[in-house]
């Protein structure tokens, strides 16, 4: 009754109506009563918040309309149409943000669902569209292919919202994973519903296709080769493998202009480079935010001459849900590598094999972004001379390095300085040097972590008229400061990369992780975690252990582990919502109990 109400907030709904929708099927004889009841329960529970009144042979919800998001959200909308570009955005994404799920999922009459919520998924659909619409005119693709990626997972059989993200991710040069979704899209058509995509959803995969070779668009079984082209071995009759070279690719996304600092990582990634023609694969680890991303695009850009054959990109998603799978990205490589798609084989080891035989005897590098698991990522590792991987992660990814030959370098936090210009690149140097002691302080208050730096220089842009100080001061209050280092996107805030990290992790580390929010300062022993825990030490060890590998916490010494204030931080937020106080009471006791023996000596 109160979705009935709330979603025509100051309209008369009639009892019989009410219970035409609250029933599914033939109403009891009692109907009008029980109507009666919930509206007599309703109007206590919304006593000094709302009115629910008598009005003829109904009742009316009297509130503010803006009151109920429903309302809010179409307010927000409604604006959104008239504003520039940028305020549309915010509007739109203010609107959007109102959604948690599925409209009325949480109403158990599938009647109402199916009656008031259709209109509503329709309306959020289109506010969406028109999102995407805005983003692509501005030019913020990556915002839209984040948006667009994580709905269409959830409800693939959209075709408009995958036309959007095809010309989002063929704006971004990522025209073979623009086909890889429209081919997706088609399967799912034609499996579930025995139909054909649309119009739209058609004339886009062609002004995608426009792109590709002549060769390629016609579905020749020879496609031509790109400039660049290495010669490549003839492939055997009957391989599946086309016989003509493999056209050259560019699929790097565009570098930072401000890039800084990274010296040590980039003369470890030269290194690697001096190593070829030998096969090789380095990953690049480090916590979420740290910009192993924006280190592996700078660099491979640099290098492009040095892979004359094409450079091939894929982000793997591996910390969101779902991941990418490594069949779907050889499918992507192996289309933009000039196989037509009748020619792709469906196993992974064969697409595998087949991937690799087309990077024999050519120089291409290959960049596997936010890897997952080392599982994820063998099998787009190049096998031949002259080709390198490399590979980015919140995991060490261990698997790679033992088994792979992997090389591991360890993105961390910038240097202090590397902070400092990098602030001073975004926000100009005169802003910095009118308060360097609080511009010193900011990039503390940040762990010199690049996201966080970004997302503060971009708070300080927007206002011009705050001083550092002021800005430094709001970071000052720890209840606050994840918070404000948010842009308002998914996809940037510092508190999003860490609960990616943190849902990734086994239950026993999630729960010292959490606990440790507990123990004060940014240091602890591995005695002390397991006092927190309850935990014997061996198991202690294996969850500090997990903590490292995610870059969590680092270990400085045998034993002895730190971390930074923003995951400390974000620790005691967890442990505040996430156990309950009778927990955390024990976990407080142990601990003193832990300390208390400490100072007579005994562990």
């Amino acid at each position: 009754m109160a979705a009935i109400l709330i979603s025509e907030v100051n309209q008369v709904i009639t009892v019989s109506r009410m219970i035409d929708l609250a029933w599914d099927a033939d109403p009891p004889a009692r109907a009008r009563g029980v109507v009666h009841n919930h509206v007599h329960r309703l109007r206590q529970l919304l006593v000094g918040q709302a009115e629910i009144a008598t009005r003829g042979q109904g009742y009316v919800l009297l509130a503010d309309p803006c009151a109920v998001d429903v309302n809010r959200f179409r307010y927000l909308v409604s604006n959104a149409h008239e504003a520039e570009p940028r305020t549309a955005v915010a509007k739109l994404r203010q609107a959007l943000g109102l959604w948690r799920g599925e409209a009325l999922a949480d109403v158990p009459g599938e009647r109402v669902r199916r009656t008031l919520g259709i209109g509503l998924t329709q309306a959020r659909v289109a506010a969406l569209q028109e999102l995407g619409s805005k983003l692509l005119m501005l030019g913020r693709y990556g915002e839209l292919i984040t948006e667009l990626t994580a709905w269409l997972a959830e409800h693939p059989l959209h075709e408009e919202l995958t036309a959007l993200l095809m010309r989002a991710l063929q704006a971004s040069g990522r025209q073979a994973e623009a086909l890889e979704h429209y081919h997706r899209t088609r399967r799912h058509l034609e499996d579930q519903l025995g139909i054909d995509p649309g119009p739209a959803l058609s004339g886009t995969y062609l002004a995608v296709l426009g792109g590709k070779s002549a060769a390629a668009l016609h579905g020749s079984d020879r496609p031509q080769a790109g400039p660049g082209a290495g010669p490549g071995p003839a492939a055997p009759h009957g391989s599946g493998r086309p016989s003509a070279p493999p056209p050259s690719v560019t699929q790097l996304p565009p570098r930072i202009a401000d890039f800084c600092g990274r010296v040590r990582e980039i003369v470890a990634l030269d290194q690697k480079l001096d190593r070829l023609p030998g096969p090789d694969c380095v990953v690049l680890a480090g916590g979420g935010g740290a910009g192993k991303t924006t280190l592996a695009v700078h660099w491979a850009h640099c290098h492009k001459a040095e892979f004359p054959d094409g450079q091939l990109f894929a982000d793997l998603r591996g910390f969101e849900r779902p991941p990418m799978r490594p069949d779907t990205v050889l499918g992507m490589f192996l289309r933009a590598l000039g196989v037509p798609e009748a020619q792709i084989p469906d196993p992974l080891t064969e697409r595998s094999a087949l991937y690799r035989s087309l990077l024999a005897g050519r120089r291409m590098l290959v960049l596997l972004d936010n890897a997952g698991t080392a599982e994820q990522a063998r099998p787009l590792l190049p096998a031949t001379p002259g080709c390198l991987a490399v590979v980015t992660s919140r995991r060490r990814l261990s698997g790679l390095v033992v088994r792979d030959g992997a090389a591991l370098v360890t993105v961390g936090p910038f240097a202090a300085d590397d902070a400092l210009e990098l602030l001073g690149n975004v926000l100009g140097r005169s802003r910095l040097a009118a308060d360097p002691a609080a511009a010193r302080e900011l990039v503390e208050r940040c762990d010199r972590l690049p996201l966080a730096l970004r997302i503060a220089a971009a708070r300080l842009m927007a206002h011009p008229d705050w001083s550092l100080g002021c800005w430094t001061g709001k970071l000052a209050d720890e209840r606050r400061r994840l918070q404000e280092l948010s842009a308002h996107d998914a996809d940037l805030a510092v508190e999003t990369s860490l609960y990616l990290s943190y849902r990734a992790l086994s239950s026993g580390a999630a729960r010292l992780f959490r606990l440790l929010g507990l123990h004060p300062g940014p240091e602890v022993d591995v005695h002390t975690a397991a006092a927190l825990t309850g935990r014997e030490l061996e198991r202690t060890r294996r969850h500090l252990a997990e903590l490292c590998d995610a870059h969590l916490v680092e270990e400085q010494a045998q034993g002895h582990y730190v971390r930074t204030e923003l995951v400390r931080i974000y620790a005691e937020q967890l442990v505040t919502s996430e156990e309950t106080p009778a927990d955390r009471d024990l976990a407080r006791q142990r601990l003193r109990d832990h300390a208390a023996r400490c100072r007579l000596g005994r562990r």
